[in-house]
């Protein structure tokens, strides 16, 4: 069995990216991002082009980062996994450098990450930011940075863990998904099985309490679904 997890406003309290560029760049971040919600662009693309305009050093960005909260259970989250061998990955279409600053501000440095990667370079002392997005494919309905399909393919029981609008295309490709905000509005919306949480304080016994069933069940959608 293997868990995934987005990371911005699952793990982490709010978007650490949005954060990022609201502090970082202008507002013409904003207007990337409204092309990116009405479809004209992938969010591969969005996400290029709106780390190309952050203006701060390294420094700056990483006592920046250094300030965003991530949710008080999921330290305890991450103690049950390990407790019963259930390896959890940490799955993103945000930027890496970001979530392993965060994750290591609170004690946590050994998580698979896959994300975008972020790349800085320095000329005529004026750091600027890019990205490589080295787990995109080719046809991604998203046109994501970081294809989440491809990511949880080819596993044998799959639990995912998500949010928000990245988190659609994947949530009905895997075992069991544990859903909040606007991916419970997906789920609700399309017919797909889920367990609605709050947070991971209340995620966790809800997972206690349904992994045996699925366990049985092998790669067969519980027939759960709870607001």
């Amino acid at each position: 069995m293997q868990v995934f997890c987005d990371f911005d406003g699952t793990i982490s309290i709010e978007d650490a990216t949005d954060m990022v560029l609201t502090r970082f760049a202008g507002s013409e971040w904003e207007d990337i991002e409204r092309l990116w919600k009405q479809g004209q662009i992938g969010s591969g693309e969005c996400m290029r082009r709106q780390i190309a305009l952050i203006q701060a050093t390294r420094v700056e960005l990483d006592q920046f980062l250094d300030t965003l909260a991530i949710d008080k259970g999921f330290a305890g989250f991450l103690s049950y996994c390990r407790r019963n061998d259930l390896p959890v990955t940490i799955v993103s279409d945000g930027v890496d450098h970001f979530i392993r600053r965060i994750l290591a501000r609170h004690g946590i440095d050994s998580l698979p990450i896959i994300a975008n990667v972020l790349t800085c370079s320095v000329t005529q002392g004026r750091e600027s930011y890019s990205l490589f997005p080295p787990f995109a494919a080719t046809g991604c309905l998203s046109g994501a940075g970081v294809c989440k399909c491809r990511v949880v393919d080819n596993n044998d029981l799959r639990v995912y863990i998500g949010d928000g609008r990245s988190d659609f295309c994947v949530s009905d490709k895997v075992d069991l998904v544990f859903a909040k905000a606007k991916l419970v509005d997906y789920c609700e919306e399309n017919g797909i099985p889920y367990v609605g949480f709050d947070d991971f304080s209340d995620l966790l016994p809800k997972m206690e309490a349904v992994l045996p069933s699925v366990e049985r069940r092998s790669r067969a959608l519980p027939q759960v679904k709870t607001a």
